[in-house]
């Protein structure tokens, strides 16, 4: 589904990423973690086209993004969906309107099939009956599924999550991650989730790359990843309290 070819990324002439070779199957979750800096946020928007590598190719379906002009990317993130990590809800609309504000925006559907696609995004996240709620009457953990019901309502391949544990307490984490693994399976999404949650990534993942100081130093199935023996994997590991 995405393949990423010796991509570099500089800012101001400091290397963020350094020659990241990674490949995505289609169908599969893959937990990308590391600290606070380590460039997997930069991954993650360079995956999605919003910003270009300095170097290398990022082939989705075997077209590279890297080559393509806005208006090709516009028409191919109608395939993503993203999970914002605070949400990104707009405070001024209902939960309808957030969720529909996508379709609305790049399709001609009528408004009647607005609504039921918004009902049934709604419904399959757990918030059916939630439509006409404001933002600021939902809890942390609403909004996160609010915002996947807006990133799942045009029926992407590829579903983007960035830090989807970010400031939710543990039971709240425990249901999100839930609802990553049950959108995967009943909708068949792959899913890349980048996190410093190292429990989360356990629990949701079919595999977990690792990115230190901008390379990817790590990538296998989570039994195999928990044996690695790379001393700065071990120490991530252990920090998080989790062997």
């Amino acid at each position: 589904m995405i393949k990423l070819i010796d991509v570099c990324k500089a800012y101001n002439n400091k290397l963020v990423l350094d020659n990241i070779n990674l490949e995505i199957a289609d169908g599969e979750t893959l937990a990308i973690i590391g600290g606070s800096g380590s460039g997997k946020s930069t991954l993650l928007r360079l995956m999605i086209g919003l910003i270009k590598p300095t170097s290398g190719k990022i082939l989705l379906e075997d077209r590279d993004l890297v080559t393509m002009k806005e208006h090709e990317l516009d028409r191919v993130r109608l395939h993503m969906g993203m999970v914002f990590q605070y949400s990104a809800l707009f405070d001024s609309m209902t939960v309808g309107d957030n969720v529909a504000f996508g379709l609305r925006e790049h399709t001609d559907f009528s408004e009647a099939h607005i609504m039921e696609i918004v009902q049934e995004k709604l419904n399959l996240v757990g918030l059916p009956g939630t439509e006409d709620m404001m933002p600021d009457e939902l809890s942390g953990g609403m909004k996160k599924r609010v915002s996947l019901a807006r990133a799942i309502a045009f029926g992407p391949k590829i579903i983007f999550y960035d830090e989807p544990s970010s400031g939710l307490d543990p039971i709240m984490t425990n249901k999100i991650d839930e609802l990553i693994i049950s959108t995967q399976k009943r909708l068949g999404v792959t899913s890349v989730v980048v996190t410093h949650d190292m429990g989360s990534a356990i629990r949701i993942a079919d595999r977990i790359a690792m990115v230190y100081e901008g390379q990817l130093i790590a990538i296998d199935t989570v039994d195999n990843f928990r044996r690695l023996k790379d001393p700065r994997v071990r120490a991530f590991l252990q920090d998080l309290y989790i062997e």
